[in-house]
């Protein structure tokens, strides 16, 4: 009998050593499990960062690839234009020159006449060619020569050659034929579909470049001209929106960097982040609008030379064939300004390129040129009469885009925490908590600390040992085993065997228990310090939420003072131009 007490005995110490392997092998297990979690989690992040670069590579290398085809298709369209149309640029270089030529008297009749013919030579489709032609003949007394070849200019380009005439005779101080021509060119007009060189019209009244009889005519048909348009609620509501649309591209940047912390809880921060920027959108229109109307433009002192600068403006017009080829070579020079970005150059191209449409109503006209001078081709004077004849789009569309801003400012601004928090091997979710900075700060914290203990306290309970269930266990084992030695070996040895299984089972189950404390402990201290940097990230949102509205108060702030300006822009464009006032003499009034 005790050779069989000793054998259990050496049997119940081998299992006692397999089950102190066992615990050991789980707890390495475990540390194992935590190891992998945190290198999966570092996959995880790395995997994200290539891809990131990935995609920043890919978009890197399309821009490249991008801005190098428009490289090479500027050249192309360049070489093409030269060839095709480079006859229309020497056209247009000689107009202005033989002018010139004529107030210098440097330049024979003969020299004049040769180029002029030689001109009409090379470009026999061309408008401007035949009108050169009749400003030499003009200039040889060839009443008849001169005729035909305005005729011939007229049947071409009927709009352009009566404004060149009547530029040209206005240069002459020639006032009251200029005017007759002025008056025949705008008669002809459909002011739903003008020509891209009715901007010129627009020049010319920001200049006087007619005198008082001319400008007298001019507005009083433009006048007509906008009652007409202004009946087309279409229309209308069209200048509103492009006005709209410009006050939409003074939206200032994206402000989260400068809020990181309130972007990072707050669920209305997408909102707040658009309001704000929309409302220091004022500050920008202000700025520039003040900068405009405040500059003070050098005015002319000769009338041919305002003239002449009117005149390049029309005869430098593309003619009508040339637009597929300058829309083109337009587009593709702005991928290039654009490093590449086929986004913002079409964006760019819809802006400024739908200038070179070949008709516009004059609502259109006035609003461009008030909006982009420099893509339709005129001064910043003209820019100011636009502005001036375009306030009240202006107005509308400033206050629906104040309205709209305003009525997206959130009503009650949140805070909301509920994300997961590693705990090593466990992740601990967090259950939302949403709170309301309508409330003191303080209130606040207290009411997330106190979520924070109550559901942590509840985490970690349970994760505690469970005594009770794991004895019943070892209970049931050991009576198991002590029912089965007592049958087989008598009660003695069955008594023997449960004291050291029972010594056994208390030895795993104590160092199981000390486990779980262990773990209980390393888990609360990923809670505190969770549970600290949510009330440091609660509290500097709530600092970021104060610097927020009072950036906000102060950009919105200036939205009357942008209403005050669009009010006095209407005063904008009548100040009396260079040439309005000059007074007629008498070679004028006989058309001398």
């Amino acid at each position: 009998m005790t050779d069989g007490v000793y054998q259990l005995k050496n049997q119940v110490d081998r299992l006692t050593d397999l089950v102190r392997g066992l615990d050991r092998s789980v707890t390495l297990v475990g540390q194992q499990v935590t190891v992998v979690g945190e290198e999966q989690r570092e996959t995880r992040g790395e995997l994200s960062v290539l891809r990131s670069e990935f995609a920043e590579f890919r978009e890197v290398h399309q821009r490249t690839a991008a801005k190098q085809l428009a490289e090479t298709r500027v050249g192309v369209l360049q070489d093409k234009l030269a060839h095709e149309f480079g006859h229309h640029d020497v056209v247009r270089r000689s107009a202005t020159g033989m002018l010139q030529a004529f107030d210098s008297g440097l330049v024979t009749e003969e020299t004049v006449h040769r180029v002029s013919e030689e001109l009409m030579v090379q470009t026999p489709r061309y408008w401007l060619a035949p009108v050169l032609v009749a400003m030499a003949r003009w200039a040889g007394d060839d009443r008849d020569g001169c005729a035909r070849a305005i005729n011939e200019g007229f049947q071409r380009a009927p709009d352009k050659t009566s404004l060149f005439m009547a530029l040209v005779l206005r240069r002459q101080r020639r006032e009251a034929a200029a005017v007759r021509w002025l008056r025949h060119y705008l008669m002809a007009q459909d002011p739903a579909a003008l020509g891209r060189a009715f901007a010129v019209i627009l020049e010319c009244i920001s200049h006087g470049a007619f005198g008082p009889g001319g400008v007298e005519v001019m507005r009083e048909r433009l006048e007509s001209w906008r009652t007409q348009l202004l009946r087309d609620e279409e229309k209308l509501r069209a200048q509103v929106a492009g006005w709209r649309s410009y006050l939409d591209s003074h939206i200032a940047l994206p402000a989260g960097h400068a809020f990181p912390r309130l972007a990072a809880v707050s669920p209305q921060w997408s909102q707040m982040e658009a309001v704000l920027a929309r409302a220091e959108a004022h500050r920008s229109v202000l700025a520039k609008y003040t900068a405009l109307m405040s500059a003070e433009t050098e005015p002319l002192d000769r009338l041919e030379d305002a003239v002449d600068d009117i005149l390049d403006l029309l005869v430098g017009d593309c003619d009508d064939e040339e637009l597929p080829l300058r829309r083109e070579l337009a587009y593709h020079e702005a991928v290039i300004e654009s490093e590449g970005d086929v986004t913002r150059a079409k964006q760019a191209v819809m802006s400024d390129g739908r200038t070179m449409e070949t008709t516009l109503d004059y609502l259109t006209i006035q609003t461009r040129s008030a909006l982009n001078p420099a893509a339709i081709g005129v001064s910043a004077s003209t820019q100011r009469i636009a502005i001036a004849a375009c306030h009240e789009w202006f107005a509308e569309a400033h206050a629906s885009f104040t309205r709209d801003y305003r009525g997206r400012l959130p009503v009650e601004v949140q805070a909301v925490f509920g994300t997961a928090h590693n705990t090593g091997a466990e992740t601990f979710q967090l259950p939302t908590w949403t709170g309301s900075f309508t409330k003191p700060i303080e209130g606040l914290e207290r009411s997330l600390a106190d979520h924070w203990d109550r559901h942590g306290q509840s985490y970690v309970d349970k994760l505690a040992f469970n005594w009770r269930r794991q004895a019943m266990i070892a209970g049931g084992v050991v009576a198991a085993a002590l029912l089965v030695l007592a049958l087989c070996a008598g009660i003695v040895p069955a008594l023997i065997v449960a004291v050291i299984g029972g010594g056994i089972w208390a030895t795993v189950l104590y160092s199981q228990n000390q486990s779980a404390v262990r773990r209980q402990q390393e888990i609360r201290l990923h809670l505190e310090r969770g549970r600290a940097q949510s009330l440091t990230q609660l509290r500097a949102a709530g600092a970021e939420l104060v610097d927020w509205t009072t950036r906000y108060r102060e950009a919105d702030g200036l939205e009357s003072r942008v209403r005050e300006m669009i009010a006095q822009l209407a005063t904008a464009g009548q100040a009396p131009t260079p040439f309005e006032r000059r007074a007629v003499t008498p070679a004028d009034a006989r058309g001398e």
